[in-house]
């Protein structure tokens, strides 16, 4: 074979060898670009499906589409879900298409494929030809043409990808879903303030590291746009405290950022109690188009001036609203109800709550604008009560409940309302179990009322979604009764052996740190649980096909 190929090298002319040479040069490149534009390793275009905290963590599924099983294919959606697909864009930059994904195939093991940092070699590009431009394959790296036999130059091939601002962004959220993934194979962290522990989280190593992976990288940018009272401001004194405290604490917080790109997320600061206060007009029939048009306007008017909004349908932007009418406003924008991040008190899947991609929180009073007096109860063998409720009757649920124990039995102490000589916060802490019912909403301050005084929270809701339910296992700290069952309220809750009870109570007293405000904020508490909640929806979501602004 050698002597065959050393007689013919002599015998061709010029031409024939160098054709000879670039046949099996070609063809070796043709393999290598077809071969590789086959895979599905690529960071920032492959399809994904919709997914909630356990395909992150690999853990228990806690939501209700969630799903804990395997797959070695991206491609294939989940029962019963639609992946993202093409989508226009809206506002006033013009109309493009642009995709967007949500992410992560469950239980799949990924290493990023991509690293943080860019990537570029040192070599120098030189031409092997005078004259002769280079030539680009099909995966856009670039292809130089081939040196007759008498030049004699070095082939220095320069290979550059510049990643974008937005890439890099996905790249080490790519590389923190990694380490929450693998967090179940290591020892948990030491955290010198808390380390999570016990029945009342679905993984606490998942959890632990996630926080952590949280306080290391998310930023958020806080539009600036818009004045006092209806955005950068809430209430901080009333059943709405969720809200404005919020608000507040974000805009000092150190995980705001100036600089939009590098920014993970970016926040609508309007306040939905604030809308109802200052615009809301009894008088008018249509009392809910000169606040719905608030909402629209703020948001296309940051649509007109920024480029975020657009480039991913808002999937990136969130809101929070703790009064009732947070859900319907949300709805003065299809795209900030349908794609964006709802931080909700009124968690109603009715209503269009999507656990997925919406968050929960927690509706709390706080008179005064502070906690005082309102943390701490007596030991479980010093409540004589077995269960309080007292309230107005609003809602389907609660005159059921007036029904069939109101004056009843003196181990079940429901009430309309109290004497004005009776406090609220003594009966429940002189009670074992607090009944939560939902009003005209799902939404109710008593839950956290019940954790902050030391009593078990009895739930009797419909369709709702109890805050921080992507973390905590509710079930092991509180009751969950079906509103068919309140007739069998007392032999249901007697049924309940002292030993689980108390362990219930002091499951409660360690959880209710996820609960309290601070000032300044601590962290684990509620500040920062919200903020990781949200941190757990963009992690669930992958910009991909986006360029820079």
């Amino acid at each position: 074979m050698e002597r065959w190929v050393c007689i013919w090298w002599k015998k061709s002319s010029s031409s024939t060898r160098l054709l000879g040479l670039m046949v099996p040069l070609i063809a070796a490149s043709l393999l290598v670009v077809f071969g590789s534009s086959g895979s599905s390793g690529g960071l920032f275009s492959s399809n994904y499906h919709p997914l909630v905290w356990s395909s992150i963590a690999g853990g228990q599924p806690v939501l209700e589409n969630s799903n804990n099983g395997g797959s070695d294919s991206v491609e294939k959606p989940m029962d019963g879900v639609e992946p993202w697909d093409l989508q226009r864009r809206v506002g006033d930059v013009g109309e493009t298409e642009e995709a967007y994904s949500h992410d992560y195939v469950p239980n799949q093991s990924v290493t990023p494929p991509l690293a943080v940092e860019e990537i570029e070699s040192t070599a120098q590009e030189q031409s092997l030809e005078k004259g002769k431009s280079s030539k680009t394959s099909t995966n856009g790296s670039a292809v130089l043409p081939f040196s007759n036999e008498t030049d004699t130059r070095p082939l220095n091939l320069r290979i550059i990808r510049k990643f974008s601002n937005l890439e890099r962004l996905e790249a080490k959220l790519q590389q923190a879903r990694t380490a929450i993934r693998d967090a179940h194979m290591r020892n948990q962290s030491q955290d010198q303030d808390y380390v999570p522990a016990g029945p009342m989280y679905w993984s606490t190593k998942a959890f632990h590291r996630s926080y952590l992976e949280m306080e290391k990288h998310f930023k958020v940018f806080v539009y600036e746009e818009g004045e006092h009272p209806i955005f950068h401001n809430g209430p901080c004194g009333s059943i709405y405290s969720t809200e404005g405290g919020f608000i507040y604490r974000l805009e000092i917080s150190k995980f705001r950022t100036r600089d939009p790109e590098r920014a993970h997320i970016f926040f609508l600061p309007f306040s939905v109690a604030s809308i109802v206060h200052f615009i809301y007009d009894r008088g008018t029939t249509d009392y809910w188009r000169p606040m719905k048009l608030t909402v629209s306007d703020y948001i296309h008017l940051l649509a007109g001036k920024y480029p975020y909004w657009n480039r991913s349908l808002g999937v990136d932007h969130f809101m929070l609203a703790c009064h009732d009418w947070g859900p319907e406003l949300s709805k003065s924008v299809p795209e900030l109800f349908k794609n964006s991040v709802r931080a909700l008190c009124n968690a109603n899947t009715s209503e269009g709550f999507d656990p997925s991609k919406d968050v929960s929180i927690p509706e709390i009073n706080l008179p005064g604008g502070r906690m005082n007096g309102l943390i701490g109860g007596p030991s479980p063998s010093r409540r004589r009560i077995l269960v309080f409720y007292a309230g107005g009757v609003h809602g389907p649920i609660r005159p059921i409940l007036l029904e069939h124990w109101e004056n009843k039995d003196e181990d079940v102490q429901i009430h309309r309302y109290l004497p004005k000589s009776v406090s609220y916060l003594q009966m429940m802490r002189k009670s074992k179990y607090c009944v939560c019912p939902s009003g005209y909403e799902v939404a109710s301050p008593r839950m956290v009322e019940a954790l902050y005084t030391g009593c078990v929270p009895v739930i009797i809701k419909d369709h709702y979604i109890a805050p921080f339910s992507d973390i905590l296992n509710w079930k092991s700290f509180a009751v969950e009764i079906p509103v068919e069952e309140i007739p069998n309220l007392k032999k249901i809750l007697a049924g309940i052996s002292t030993r689980q009870y108390i362990r219930m109570q002091r499951r409660g007293i360690q959880v209710r740190r996820h609960f309290e405000f601070n000032s300044p904020p601590k962290r684990y508490d509620v500040f920062h649980m919200i903020l990781h909640s949200i941190w757990l929806r963009r992690l669930n979501v992958r910009l991909h096909g986006v360029k820079d602004s």
